[in-house]
């Protein structure tokens, strides 16, 4: 058995963490959601699944929820790295922000043709704004951020607009491409839309 984790526990977890029974809840809890979808699995399904107890379980999540959210933020750091990756890449600040855009489109539609139950469970977060969601949201604007102050230094992007309004401005335009309740309900217009909208919000960005 793994040694304990003397960190604090993360949201809704409980107690000290031994991080290879906590990853067996989450992959068994993974593999249900993936079969039966996360409305239909319970706490006990899951406690059937690995032959615990839930209270034991409970040691390590509080709820349902909890488990669902440790699955969230692995696909959504997913999502993310992608996006991060495209950012990397990227010559200029203008050529950053739409691989970072493109990133984070292709990997959310890649992960919700691969599993749909599982992406579910990222629209569900989206929609109940979990923590999980609202950090993938917090860190994508940071990301972004970065991106326009960089524009900004090399003369790429106007200097006027205050930066807030801008990045505020910008996650409105894409949100029905990245965030995970929206982007299901927009698979078909995938590519095509994402890139226009990405081409407008550059031409706003213009000095």
């Amino acid at each position: 058995m793994s040694t304990l984790d003397p960190s604090p526990p993360a949201d809704g977890q409980r107690g000290p963490i031994e991080h290879g029974i906590r990853d067996q809840i989450v992959d068994a809890a993974e593999a249900h959601f993936s079969r039966y979808g996360y409305g239909k699995t319970t706490v006990a399904d899951l406690a059937k699944a690995i032959g615990f107890s839930k209270a034991y379980i409970y040691k390590f999540f509080d709820s349902k929820q909890a488990i669902g959210q440790a699955i969230c933020v692995q696909c959504l750091d997913k999502v993310l790295a992608a996006g991060e990756a495209g950012v990397a890449e990227g010559k200029t600040a203008s050529d950053k922000l739409r691989r970072f855009f493109n990133g984070i489109t292709s990997k959310s539609a890649e992960l919700f043709f691969q599993d749909k139950l599982l992406y579910d469970i990222a629209a569900h977060s989206a929609e109940e704004r979990w923590p999980s969601v609202i950090a993938y949201l917090a860190r994508a604007e940071a990301i972004l951020r970065d991106i326009i102050l960089l524009g900004r230094e090399t003369g790429e992007f106007e200097r006027k607009t205050p930066i807030d309004e801008i990045c505020e401005a910008i996650l409105l335009v894409m949100q029905s491409f990245m965030n995970p309740l929206m982007l299901k309900h927009n698979l078909d217009d995938l590519p095509e839309a994402p890139t226009k909208a990405v081409n407008l919000v550059l031409r706003s960005l213009a000095p």
